[in-house]
């Protein structure tokens, strides 16, 4: 999920978004102020062998409306520039990201060997997506002419402020554009990991947190590539509400895109293999949207499985989609 402040969401924080100076290991991660240590029900319930349950969804709220974009009144007579740099509609449409990118080669994450049955434990894993998420995005992001740059962590419990608003535990893991940070709700991430004692429970919930934590990340990249300033700038001079709801679901399914090419890349070492995979197969085709801003569950599949399997993000052009896709 995406949330933007005052600036916010007509600034950036799309993606998942260097020079040479690749980030390989992640900073320490602050930790909000705990108000309450009480851990919130399941956003989805693990699939069981047989029947699975239905299951809230895999993204946070709708994104705000975004303030009025200002312009300077030009004050000189000069011709207008030649060059004057990629529209709107260019930077959601052709995106450099979709046509010089490349495909994800695996960095080899492995999954950190802590469980998130503690707090140390759930930024023990943070901190370890964090690292891998940079190490394979980089070079993608830099070979399609953006300048790579890590996005800040912070692991919240209780409430947590942020430039986009004071949120609750009651609320999913979010990135907030204005200071390009990723927020992750641990109580949530404990919660789920601790609620449920068998071993098939505790791997879709470690699994939820993978998906859950790339998805953000996948907004951090549509920053860095201007996707996401493109993106606010478009819905703000949407007509209708349902306009402006259809670009958010293109926003948040191509988050899930690519947070699943990293996935794809590295299921053999992470691993998603075996259980793991089943329940992570599990997890992208059973999410609700009651908002209508995320995507249902058939779509969320179809674009999880395009970026899983191709690996690539010139897959993952949801701007480019029918509305039937985006539903």
């Amino acid at each position: 999920m995406l949330v933007v402040g005052v600036v916010a969401l007509k600034t950036v924080s799309f993606v998942l978004k260097h020079n040479d100076s690749t980030t390989t290991s992640s900073p320490s991660i602050p930790t909000a102020t705990t108000t309450s240590t009480e851990p919130t029900e399941p956003t989805v319930a693990p699939s069981t062998q047989n029947v699975p349950t239905a299951t809230q969804p895999t993204t946070t709220r709708p994104t705000t409306q975004p303030p009025r974009p200002t312009t300077s009144r030009s004050t000189t007579t000069s011709k207008p520039t030649t060059n004057p740099g990629p529209s709107d509609s260019d930077l959601v449409l052709k995106n450099s990201l979709y046509l010089k990118g490349g495909a994800m080669a695996s960095v080899r994450c492995k999954e950190s060997k802590s469980r998130p049955s503690t707090a140390a434990g759930a930024r023990a894993n943070y901190k370890n997506l964090l690292a891998c998420l940079n190490k394979a995005w980089a070079p993608i992001i830099t070979k399609a002419g953006g300048r790579f740059r890590a996005p800040r962590l912070i692991a919240w419990s209780g409430s947590v402020t942020s430039p986009c608003g004071t949120y609750q535990d009651s609320y999913t893991p979010f990135t907030c554009s204005t200071n390009d940070t990723i927020y992750m709700n641990m109580t949530e991430d404990l919660g789920n990991y601790n609620r449920y004692s068998q071993s098939y429970q505790k791997i879709w919930a470690r699994m939820w947190m993978l998906h859950q934590f790339a998805h953000e990340y996948g907004h951090h990249v549509q920053i860095n590539m201007g996707i996401f300033q493109a993106y606010a700038r478009i819905r703000y001079e949407r007509p209708t509400e349902a306009m402006e709801l259809q670009d958010s679901r293109r926003l948040e399914l191509q988050a899930s895109c690519f947070s699943d090419i990293f996935i794809g890349a590295n299921r053999s070492t992470y691993p998603v293999t075996g259980e793991a995979q089943h329940q992570w197969r599990w997890l992208i085709g059973h999410v609700t949207d009651l908002k209508n801003d995320h995507g249902d569950a058939n779509n969320h599949q179809y674009w999880a499985l395009r970026g899983y399997n191709s690996r690539n993000p010139k897959v993952c052009n949801t701007f480019a989609a029918s509305a039937a896709k985006v539903q």
